[in-house]
């Protein structure tokens, strides 16, 4: 009788042990996975944000162009004695500023995984804004 319960003991001991390790790797499986889907969903979840950074690149190389533009006639307005043209180019400046904001809110949308609409809107407002800016410096050149 002393040996069949010492079988059964260690039959039901190492079946036990056994289970134990099935459930952590299958625990492990499982937490794998939802890490993994958590990692690689945001990546493949919104395939037009591709465009959206292209968009970002293009307005920001845009921008780049116009601040130097900004820098060269603001030399030029300092040394006019044109008071209209030294008002028109502050608002012109704060028009590039403005427009610097608005590249920002596209970046941030993209940055937080925004939904695509919401991007494209920002997109759009920095692209209206930028070529406030552009019309505005030109209308200061012109005056200079």
């Amino acid at each position: 009788m002393k040996r069949s319960r010492l079988k059964l003991f260690k039959a039901t001991s190492m079946t036990i042990s056994i289970l134990g390790i099935i459930m952590v790797i299958v625990a492990v499986i499982i937490i794998g996975g939802i890490g993994a889907y958590l990692f690689i969903a945001p990546i493949f979840s919104n395939p037009d944000t591709g465009t959206a950074y292209d968009d970002l690149a293009a307005l920001n190389s845009d921008y780049s162009a116009l601040d130097a533009d900004v820098q060269n006639t603001k030399v030029l307005v300092l040394k006019t004695s044109n008071e209209k043209a030294k008002k028109d180019f502050v608002n012109a400046e704060l028009d590039a500023v403005k427009a610097k904001s608005a590249i920002d809110d596209v970046d941030s949308a993209l940055t937080t995984n925004q939904p695509i609409d919401e991007v494209n809107k920002r997109i759009y407002t920095a692209q209206q804004q930028l070529q406030k800016a552009k019309t505005s410096l030109s209308n200061v050149k012109g005056e200079i």
